[in-house]
């Protein structure tokens, strides 16, 4: 039997691509125990015929759980970054995302570098314990080999996968209205890019700044309600359910994705796929994925607005797509 261990997935984009892979997984009807957050016990794709069982997101619980069920799986597949607390007979693959477990931009708060420093060290004591990895980029790979110690080449595989978001009715494009799907935390690089937006915006009165910030990031949302109070056009859409993020693309000619770290940047595939061109931060996870159209450096205010002007020219060229759908690669690594 299959042990999918997602116990430490409950949102965002890791939630995003354990939702397609369950719903993948369930339709194709493979033999599957899921180990899940209990957080999410009411929020996840149907489960039919297979098993369930539902943690806290406990390394001690996640142990126990091994524990105890350590014979009973041919293939572990490990979705959050983390492999198993001991040695398994089963063949383990890790699926990592998380590149800050490896890098840590300096820029980020004192406070989430603690956190992120003591999940890195869990994870080195436990790299021992999978037989492959699975990345989504080859940037992801070779970050993985340059930080990982003693990872031989051949055990990391590139498997990226995620659902397309159905398409939906497309306004008319307008070159002045900037996307930013993404969620609050502070390596998205928020306050840079509402700061520069402001400044473009005394350059351009026409522009308007979309983002879909949610409710949990309290200071993130009254920095956007200030600026909008005092004229600036910044709409904040909130949580936005995936069905939905195609309309709000659809009113843009670009979207700009100034994060500071990302494992993959589904953001930046998911509007190339509904139409946008991307303005990107020029570091090594955006051309990962694409070749962008317009880059700029992410902590430099001014450079964000250079490139927000240069978006206004004539004649931008297309962004092209370089990274893609492989799940059916990923479930036969699985099956086989």
């Amino acid at each position: 039997m299959l042990l999918i261990d997602a116990v430490y997935i409950n949102n965002s984009g890791g939630k995003i691509l354990l939702d397609y892979l369950i719903e993948e997984l369930e339709r194709r009807q493979l033999k599957v125990h899921y180990l899940l957050d209990k957080r999410i016990k009411n929020s996840h794709p149907e489960i039919i015929n297979n098993e369930i069982t539902y943690l806290e997101a406990s390394l001690l619980k996640r142990h126990k759980f091994y524990k105890k069920n350590s014979i009973n799986f041919s293939k572990v597949l490990c979705f959050g970054n983390i492999p198993p607390s001991l040695k398994l007979k089963a063949k383990v693959f890790t699926y990592f995302h998380q590149k800050l477990f490896l890098e840590i931009p300096k820029e980020i708060s004192f406070k989430q570098k603690i956190i992120f420093q003591i999940k890195a060290e869990v994870f080195k004591i436990l790299q021992q314990n999978t037989d492959f990895w699975v990345v989504q980029t080859q940037v992801m790979k070779d970050v993985f080999l340059r930080k990982a110690a003693k990872i031989n080449k051949e055990k990391v595989l590139i498997l990226p996968f995620y659902p397309s978001l159905k398409k939906g009715i497309i306004d008319s494009r307008k070159k002045e209205v900037f996307v930013y799907i993404s969620a609050g935390s502070e390596h998205k690089n928020h306050l840079n890019l509402i700061e520069a937006f402001c400044r473009f915006y005394h350059l351009n009165k026409k522009v308007e700044l979309h983002l879909t910030i949610g409710s949990d990031y309290k200071a993130l949302n009254d920095l956007v309600k200030e600026r909008k109070k005092v004229g600036y056009p910044i709409i904040n859409h909130g949580f936005v359910p995936r069905d939905l993020l195609s309309e709000i693309y659809g009113k843009a000619t670009f979207t700009i994705y100034p994060s500071l770290s990302e494992s993959f940047g589904l953001g930046i595939i998911e509007a190339i796929e509904n139409g946008c061109k991307v303005i990107g931060a020029d570091l090594p996870y955006t051309y990962a994925v694409c070749n962008p159209s317009i880059v700029f450096n992410p902590l430099d205010s001014n450079d964000i607005i250079r490139a927000l002007l240069d978006s206004q020219k004539e004649d931008i060229k297309n962004t092209q797509q370089l990274a893609f759908n492989q799940i059916d690669d990923l479930i036969l690594l699985l099956k086989s």
